[in-house]
């Protein structure tokens, strides 16, 4: 029996499927204008649009555009997170190829250098004009939306290291954020544009890196 103070059981599910319904219809529109910007990134090849833009893609109100988000900013910051997302989860499906722990690890890290290599074919304007200003302007905000790529290279370093194929006293978090920077910034100072006679390759990048943490 329900005390007086509590609502019905019918009320409560009610407002249950009603904020489900909501919250659904949110993400929708959130969605919505996502591919908006998506869209015109691709066309323009670069970040340079307006919200009205996206709003008339979208076909929703610019009112829905700022209940969703507070400005262009956030939009972009929440396409470059998502950019990060589907790209760790990339590499995790690709990594599942493996057995050993070691080796998963090193798959990990070789994707992470050739996705994060500048493509002078393609425009990846989020990564090449967005993230270097952001990095600057929004630190904290670059470390969260990196955070599904460390927690994935956290995870491998912690399963390697459990498998005994680490060096003793190796703090798995620390290390793989140490080699998610390493990676990325050598990737980005390296493209496939280097003047060198040789651009350094994936299988240098690991070979650096493993002999930080690799057990001899």
């Amino acid at each position: 029996m329900t005390s007086p103070s509590e609502e019905p059981a019918w009320k409560q599910r009610a407002v249950e499927r009603s904020i489900k319904t909501a919250k659904l219809r949110a993400a929708q529109r959130v969605q919505r204008f996502l591919d908006a910007a998506q869209a015109i990134i691709i066309e323009k090849g670069s970040t340079d649009f307006t919200v009205q833009e996206v709003v008339d893609r979208s076909r929703q109100s610019l009112r829905s555009f700022y209940l969703q988000f507070d400005g262009k900013h956030e939009l972009l910051l929440a396409l470059f997170e998502d950019a990060l997302s589907r790209s760790a989860d990339q590499i995790r499906a690709a990594t599942t190829t493996e057995d050993e722990p070691i080796e998963r690890l090193k798959v990990a890290v070789q994707l992470l250098f050739e996705s994060s290599r500048p493509d002078p074919t393609a425009k990846r304007p989020l990564f090449t004009d967005f993230a270097p200003r952001l990095l600057l302007s929004h630190p904290s905000e670059v470390k969260i939306a990196h955070a599904p790529l460390l927690a994935l290279l956290t995870e491998l370093m912690e399963e390697a290291s459990e498998a005994g194929q680490l060096r003793e006293g190796i703090n798995p978090k620390r290390m793989a954020a140490m080699t998610m920077q390493t990676v990325m910034f050598v990737a980005q100072s390296n493209g496939a544009d280097d003047a060198g006679p040789k651009p350094i390759t994936a299988d240098e990048v690991w070979d650096f890196c493993s002999h930080g943490f690799a057990a001899k």
